[in-house]
């Protein structure tokens, strides 16, 4: 673990054995993750059926109307062009110069790599056109994207990696306060709060807080490290991961996100054994058109939800919405719509690649949440023929394991950065 006061122990020291409302320790989920789980997973994330995503980035902020002006926190959404930007500024005469040059700069750079890369062949349209007819709709806990608009379009997603974009600053946090202020019941940095809540309302908070954790460590994990004309390289900002998760740095606040990120892997876990059912029936088919290869898929699919379905120490979902049936079910209600409320709050991200993302994640775990509030239903559906209680549709499929995908990928750079900051006093 390192030795006291080293950067892993501050990082890392909380880190370890049992996770608060859940019988699993840390330990074991890394050893599982690491070595069973991810190497296969990658594979199957890699394959057609997983790698595009249909998504609408184009609707607009419900809550509010940001007033777009060149900065580097808009540039994402309104490309700064330097023609824009007048000529006296630029000029080195001006005493800002050199403040106003970086700031065209970054704000070019931030517009360059929160672009997504919207270009798919001609083969695979007419691939996925295919696809959608083996799709229907079906009660969902994110806002219905409105795949079906005009505006909706696939996104290749390995083409389009989660990575530092330069997307920070007051418009990022802005994004992060609402969904704590505005979904997580009742929020505020007294733990003592926290405490007092139900089983259920800080299990809301953590999955969030989780998530949250989860995308700040991809960003540390592929930051842009050098770009210049010769090479662009990509990699562990060790800086970057400590700010958000060394314990003297967040004042004790960082080990217990990195807590709540294994939190969210554990009931994602949960929701993926508890799917299992749906995709071991036979007219169930990973479609693509390509029988070989969606069969190969399906097998590696159901290989890798075996293995989650052996694993020991799975999350106890009963302990949730166990109490009073009415009060459950408002309860449940209650998740529902504030789950609704932080898929459409993702339409205000200012980069695309971050809105990406984030409604991606949001629509996975959203997915994984109606599973787990789905037991019944799921235990009830016909061997053969469509299962009408119970229905994922290929976008939920999709987003439910890549969303699974990505925190697999954190846990595993958990182990990278507890490596590196072994080196680091």
């Amino acid at each position: 673990m390192g030795t006291p006061g080293s950067a892993a122990q501050r990082c890392f020291c909380q880190v370890t054995g049992y996770l608060d409302d859940c019988t699993c320790d840390v330990e074991t989920i890394d050893r599982f993750n690491n070595y069973k789980l991810f190497p296969r997973l990658q594979k199957l994330l890699e394959s057609d059926y997983f790698r595009y995503y249909k998504v609408n980035l184009k609707r607009p902020c419900p809550f509010w109307n940001d007033t777009n002006h060149c900065g580097v926190r808009d540039c994402a959404v309104k490309p700064c062009q330097s023609d824009e930007v007048p000529d006296g500024i630029k000029s080195a005469s001006y005493k800002y110069s050199e403040e106003a040059n970086n700031l065209i700069e970054e704000c070019e750079q931030a517009e360059r790599l929160g672009a997504v890369d919207e270009s798919l062949s001609e083969e695979t349209q007419k691939a996925v056109l295919q696809w959608t007819r083996h799709d229907d709709s079906a009660d969902s806990f994110c806002e219905a994207d409105d795949i079906q608009s005009p505006d909706a379009e696939y996104v290749d997603l390995l083409l389009n990696p989660e990575r530092y974009t330069g997307y920070k600053g007051p418009d990022a946090w802005k994004i992060w306060n609402v969904i704590y202020e505005e979904n997580c019941f009742k929020y505020n940095t007294f733990y003592s709060w926290l405490e007092g809540l139900c089983v259920e309302k800080r299990a809301f908070y953590r999955l969030i807080s989780g998530l949250h954790a989860s995308i700040n460590v991809h960003l540390s994990a592929r930051y842009l490290l050098q770009d210049t004309w010769l090479e662009t390289k990509w990699g562990h900002n060790i800086t970057e991961f400590q700010q958000r998760f060394d314990a003297i740095l967040t004042e004790g606040e960082g080990p217990r996100r990195l807590k709540n990120l294994y939190f969210l892997y554990l009931i994602e876990l949960r929701a993926l054994s508890k799917v299992l059912p749906f995709f071991e029936r036979p007219d169930f088919q990973l479609f693509t058109g390509n029988k070989i290869q969606d069969g190969e898929n399906k097998m590696l699919l159901l290989e890798i939800l075996h293995e989650i379905k052996s694993f020991p120490l799975h999350f106890d979902e009963n302990s949730l919405f166990a109490g009073d049936k009415k009060e459950a079910q408002k309860l449940k209600e209650d998740f529902r719509l504030h789950f609704r409320n932080i898929s459409r709050i993702m339409d205000c991200v200012g980069c695309f690649k971050c809105r990406l993302w984030g409604k991606l994640q949001t629509q996975g775990l959203g997915t994984a949440l109606k599973i787990l509030f789905s037991e019944k239903l799921i235990a009830n559906m016909p061997e053969s023929g469509p299962s009408y209680e119970f229905h994922l549709t290929r976008q939920e499929i999709v987003s439910l394991f890549n969303a699974f995908g990505r925190i697999s990928t954190s846990v595993k750079e958990l182990q990278n950065f507890r490596n590196l900051l072994h080196s680091v006093h």
